[in-house]
């Protein structure tokens, strides 16, 4: 792998609970672990009709080299900030579990306005 290809900061982001101050629980995304990563690759540009109105579903994927942080990677208690924009993981290839690198398959998250 060549370093000089990690390029591009993306943070990842994870899942936890947190308690406000009348003791309400409520989740929210806290950064976990921010890292470099090849330079995202878009896999799937598309438009959709949902509900009268066309959404875009932009896919991109990312390559990032294997640490002890993303070992645990998964797609339900994790998502990725890329360029200020947030993505939801969809896959996670572990690439033949050499322990090298980890393709991360993601899909921009949709923001209800």
């Amino acid at each position: 792998m060549k370093i000089s290809l990690l390029n591009e900061r993306v943070i990842f982001q994870k899942n936890s609970v947190t308690v406000d101050s009348v003791g309400n629980h409520k989740n929210e995304w806290t950064d976990y672990f921010s890292c470099y990563t090849y330079t995202a690759t878009g896999v799937k540009q598309a438009e959709q009709q949902a509900a009268g109105i066309t959404v875009s579903d932009a896919g991109l994927v990312f390559t990032v080299r294997y640490c002890s942080e993303l070992a645990g990677l998964d797609n339900t208690h994790y998502h990725v900030v890329f360029r200020d924009e947030p993505y939801n993981i969809t896959a996670v290839d572990r690439m033949n579990y050499q322990r090298k690198s980890l393709k991360i398959t993601c899909e921009k998250e949709r923001r209800d306005s």
